[in-house]
């Protein structure tokens, strides 16, 4: 007698899927073998973890957004707790932000500076690409004004000014000011880099909004290199361009400010500039377009910047309220303060570049 079979290994064998033998009668149970399987190979177990981690992230994520959606001030205080935040400002600081966007109740001053969102979102966003990518050392910190107004003027490099803003962030966390940066009319000719400019303090570079931030006691940085700087091929990385025409140091001179000289080692290797294709830049409307090893090769990767170590030095001030009435105006008296500055940048990215042990230490 045939034991009688496993009720689960039985099956209604579809006629198309038999063995070649005697003809089975439609509908009869007959035992289906199951296929031996192969074990899987190690591309087949890569792909279902990363298919598994992904699941488990997107039910993370759910997860996330259902307690946020619940209860948002428990899902803060689970956030902030691993960060060795204090769980109850946190939460308390983030909920009195939110309620000021949606109700649009948010001062900015009369240049569009919003301060609220620059501390609590644009600056945090940067102090990791600040301290752990860049590795910044901040030299001649003591120079620094902590009061008054004050011209910062820098040299300007790397394809993309974001050696302003780390300069921005920089000053901030060292001495709590803002320095409100100038720039070029390029800028503010789309909407989304124009609103970004103007919320996180940023101008237009005209004697009259510059010469309005000093008397109002403001710090204001300035990098008058302008594109020429950022769009300098890498061959000739560290040479500092043209200082435009002086008209920073008339502004100085007429709001009888400091000017501070900054140097700054390390924004020159972040995107080597190895052409600047003029004829697609014409086409699209700008100064340069940025031929690097990375872009347009890469697509959006090509927008991460090499981790080149970072070194600013802050100069001593230079004064201008010493200066004979009328020098504003006055073309050599320009000229010969603008050459000191540009000099004193000059030779101090020499000095750095000489004590540096490697582009990416």
């Amino acid at each position: 007698m045939p034991s009688p079979a496993s009720p689960s290994a039985l099956t209604a064998a579809p006629t198309d899927t038999l063995p070649d033998g005697p003809d089975v009668p439609d509908g009869e149970l007959v035992l289906v073998e199951d296929p031996v399987r192969p074990p899987p190979t190690p591309e087949e177990s890569l792909a279902a973890r990363l298919g598994a981690a992904l699941r488990d992230a997107g039910a993370s994520g759910r997860r996330f957004v259902r307690a946020v959606a619940d209860d948002p001030v428990s899902a803060v205080r689970s956030l902030a707790e691993p960060l060795g935040l204090d769980p109850d400002a946190a939460a308390e600081e983030l909920t009195a932000f939110l309620r000021s966007r949606v109700q649009g109740d948010y001062p900015v001053d009369a240049f569009g500076f919003d301060v609220e969102l620059t501390e609590l979102v644009f600056l945090p966003l940067l102090r990791p690409l600040v301290r752990s990518w860049f590795r910044v050392e901040l030299r001649g910190a003591e120079n620094l004004p902590t009061t008054g107004p004050a011209l910062l003027v820098s040299n300007h490099a790397g394809a993309f000014p974001l050696d302003g803003m780390v300069l921005h962030t920089v000053v901030f966390d060292e001495i709590g000011r803002h320095p409100r940066m100038l720039g070029a009319d390029l800028i503010f000719s789309t909407p989304f880099s124009a609103d970004l400019a103007r919320k996180t303090g940023t101008t237009l570079a005209c004697p009259e909004d510059a010469e309005r931030l000093l008397r109002a006691g403001e710090l204001v940085s300035v990098f008058p290199e302008g594109f020429k700087g950022l769009g300098k091929r890498f061959a000739d990385r560290y040479k500092l361009q043209r200082f435009g025409r002086g008209g920073f140091v008339s502004t100085a001179v007429r709001a009888s400010v400091p000017i501070v000289p900054v140097s700054i080692v390390g924004s020159e290797e972040i995107y080597p500039v190895l052409g600047r294709l003029p004829t697609l830049a014409r086409a699209l409307g700008w100064p340069y377009f940025p031929l690097t090893p990375t872009f347009p090769w890469l697509g959006p990767l090509g927008a991460v910047p090499l981790p080149s170590k970072w070194v600013i030095e802050v100069g001593e001030a230079i004064a201008t309220d010493e200066l004979p009435p009328g020098a504003a105006d006055d073309p050599m008296v320009v000229f010969d303060v603008t050459d000191q500055v540009r000099e004193t940048i000059q030779q101090t990215l020499y000095t750095l570049l000489m004590q540096r042990r490697g582009t990416f230490f």
